[in-house]
């Protein structure tokens, strides 16, 4: 166990590089960095387990961070740990940087997610514990053995999509799934009191989850709940961190800047930032520095962690001899590859709906891809994602043999969840509802392009005419939204979603291969209900 004062000078460096790098690009939120310091300090340097001289190791724990403005204090961490160099931060928010506004996917540098509209990023958290259950139930816990971190902050929980997710992940025991809620109650523009009253702790409980809460900013309360949630059984957890938005910052008189909505979205400026960055023990003149005694924490932690991933790799090694068929599955899973997928025996029937022609295609899938993952919202029966069901069953949280995730009427959740599934690696995620809920998942869609992720949306009852159920249901623009969308605009552009709509039962089978081929962006179906 590291010295408290030792941990609080780690903190306060975390902080100065944070607050010195929106300083110098003149942009960005330095407050909500502040206040996240000891938390993300405490985590990286005691709990968090991955591989330094092999960063994208399956095996590593995953941190995702859903508040992508905080994004300087999730760059100081990674900057002690040695994933970034000084340079690398002093170009924060510049144009070509490896260290944008927000954050984008990067496993060299460690950063797993790029940073969506808020509540994204948790819901990637999500998925990703998911698919480490469904690997574990298939591959055993020698090679499935890690956590899932989540970090969110107060609009993260505002968001709807947080009850989503709270929901699903509650209901799943995803015991895996360990999630901080930064709750400074300073938001943009006002307090969190004046738009929320409600009683947050009380609300993950009803969902299932364990909830801990704790003053945020001391060291020791963060390492019992890391601790305590670490050895949870049943149950996510919701560790809630009291913390204090800019803690440790001055204004140019002096006095105290800490719990100002000011600090959460421009710079400190002028003094206060001089005042600061002297109140934190640091240098105004040279702030870009890691403390000696810092550095030797993080290289500490480093040598720890080789010597706990050396023992894993080893564990894996005779793993893998003993298990050589098995070992086989996870090296092509996690390779990104796409699967060996025999199509010459399906039979499609002629003149029927293109989502019944979908089914047949998902029933072979469920019967050759082992590691895929299809999900419905609330409308298996009626998209005919339940295809896929005739081969298997839906993972509860009981068993994670299943292969088909319910995802009950959460159709954004069910997106970004899935996203997450692919994000964690070593599975295929597919996900279906109607064509004109592709609304509810616009901002899933777009990540999914962005980190160019080869989930499959599959969207049914493309109605190009009023129908039985009106013209609420009748997506005629939804396609044209889908199309024009970023990255999804060129089938031959590498970047692209590619999005197909087949005209028949022929075509729909083509169309799921080409899909299912597609490891390098996401693919969209769209699929009609009748003939």
């Amino acid at each position: 166990m590291n010295n408290k004062n030792l941990m609080n000078r780690a903190a306060d460096n975390i902080r100065i590089l944070a607050i010195s790098m929106v300083e110098k690009a003149k942009s960005g939120h330095p407050g909500g960095a502040m206040g996240g310091a000891d938390f993300i300090n405490v985590l990286f340097s005691e709990f968090l387990i991955y591989d330094p001289d092999q960063p994208e190791w399956a095996g590593r724990d995953r941190f995702y961070l859903d508040p992508g403005h905080m994004s300087p204090m999730l760059y100081a961490a990674l900057t002690l740990q040695g994933r970034f160099s000084m340079d690398d931060i002093k170009q924060f928010r510049q144009w070509g940087s490896v260290t944008p506004g927000h954050p984008e996917r990067d496993l060299i540098h460690g950063i797993e997610n790029s940073s969506g509209p808020l509540g994204q990023g948790h819901a990637y958290a999500a998925g990703a514990a998911v698919a480490e259950k469904f690997l574990e139930a298939r591959l055993g816990n020698t090679m499935m053995q890690h956590k899932i971190y989540a970090y969110i902050s107060d609009g993260g929980v505002q968001e709807g999509i947080s009850a989503e997710v709270g929901r699903l992940a509650g209901t799943l025991g995803l015991n895996n799934l360990i999630m901080f809620y930064d709750s400074n109650d300073v938001q943009l523009s006002t307090m969190c009191d004046s738009v929320m009253q409600e009683d947050t702790a009380m609300k993950y409980r009803a969902w299932g989850w364990n909830v801990i809460t704790i003053n945020g900013n001391d060291v020791d309360e963060i390492r019992k709940a890391l601790s305590d949630a670490n050895k949870e059984k049943d149950r996510p957890t919701l560790i809630i961190g009291k913390t204090i938005m800019a803690k440790g910052a001055l204004k140019d008189d002096g006095s105290s800047y800490e719990g100002s909505m000011k600090t959460h979205g421009a710079p400190l400026g002028g003094e206060a930032y001089n005042n600061s960055v002297r109140n934190l023990g640091g240098d105004a003149d040279n702030p870009f520095q890691i403390f000696p005694e810092v550095q030797d924490l993080y290289n500490t932690r480093k040598e720890e962690l080789r010597k706990i991933v050396a023992a894993r790799h080893a564990a894996e090694a005779e793993w893998a001899k003993n298990n050589p068929e098995l070992n086989e599955k996870f090296e092509k899973w996690f390779s990104s590859e796409a699967p060996e997928i025999d199509w010459s025996g399906l039979v499609q029937k002629r003149d029927i709906a293109t989502r019944n022609a979908s089914a047949a295609c998902l029933e072979l899938l469920a019967e050759q891809v082992p590691n895929m993952i299809v999900s419905s919202a609330d409308l298996s029966n009626s998209d005919k994602t339940d295809g896929f069901l005739k081969h298997t069953r839906s993972l509860t949280r009981n068993d994670f043999g299943g292969a088909f995730f319910q995802a009950g009427v959460s159709e954004l959740a069910m997106g970004c969840m899935c996203i997450g599934m692919m994000l964690h690696g070593g599975v295929i995620s597919a996900m279906g509802t109607f064509f004109v809920f592709s609304d509810y998942m616009k901002p899933a869609i777009r990540m999914a392009a962005l980190m160019k992720v080869p989930v499959k949306f599959v969207w049914s009852h493309d109605a190009f005419r009023v129908g039985e159920d009106g013209p609420t249901h009748e997506p005629v623009e939804q396609e044209a939204q889908i199309r024009l969308m970023e990255k999804l605009k060129n089938h031959n552009d590498e970047d692209s979603v590619r999005v197909f709509r087949p005209a028949d039962s022929s075509e729909t089978t083509v169309c799921w291969q080409l899909a299912m081929e597609n490891m390098s962006t996401p693919t969209a179906l769209i699929l009609h209900d009748k003939m």
